[in-house]
């Protein structure tokens, strides 16, 4: 099954991570997740995209193995150098671990519907206490509203406000704090929340429960 995110691989760069907002925010991430993972450890990446995340980790000496649902993205990221595995975030019982920690970043798993088998299974491929990070497309954003508004695009304006909206045929979910968080336990504990980008993505760490 083609991905939609297929048609955006080649312009995935020029879209976002080359443009000034895209890049800022990407900045932002890497400043609070960097500690997470050390040199030497094995991290996930989960919709990995083209690879710049498992790039920018395998630089500092991380070991990085990345899925993604588009083909033509795990194509790009695997030119690049990147250990990658087309498979969806709902296939990570296919995934080998162990792992000593996870990155998810810019809402991938906004796309994800049952985040209770996501963290049950994502649970049994790391090691307890390991670090957990994701970055979620916030529930509002209130610069993205004004914007459409300010273009009499209403649909858009409130598009993330009934937590649901459809894009290229494909659900994304817009969760709050709460139902990120109770999703994901018990199998992980919050550390840490930090807004990215002025609130339009949300940085969330955790750390994988003890069994």
């Amino acid at each position: 099954m083609n991905s939609p995110f297929d048609a955006l691989a080649d312009n995935y760069a020029e879209l976002w991570s080359d443009a000034a907002e895209g890049a800022e925010q990407r900045s932002q991430v890497w400043f609070h997740a960097d500690d997470l993972f050390p040199p030497g450890d094995s991290v996930l990446d989960l919709g990995c995209g083209p690879g710049d995340d498992a790039i920018h980790m395998m630089r500092r000496g991380v070991r990085v193995t990345g899925i993604d649902a588009s083909r033509a993205m795990i194509e790009r990221a695997q030119r690049r150098g990147v250990e990658a595995l087309q498979l969806s975030i709902e296939q990570l019982a296919r995934v080998d671990g162990p792992f000593d920690g996870a990155l998810s970043n810019f809402g991938a798993l906004n796309c994800v519907e049952d985040l209770e088998t996501f963290s049950r299974d994502l649970a049994a491929l790391l090691r307890e206490g390991a670090p957990f990070a994701m970055c979620v497309l916030s529930r509002f954003y209130w610069r993205e509203t004004l914007r459409y508004l300010l273009r009499f695009n209403v649909a858009k304006a409130v598009r993330r406000w009934s937590g649901r909206s459809r894009w290229r045929g494909m659900d994304i979910h817009y969760r709050s704090h709460h139902q990120w968080v109770k999703a994901l336990a018990p199998q992980f504990s919050l550390v840490r929340h930090v807004p990215i980008g002025g609130g339009d993505h949300q940085l969330y760490i955790f750390k994988r429960s003890a069994s």
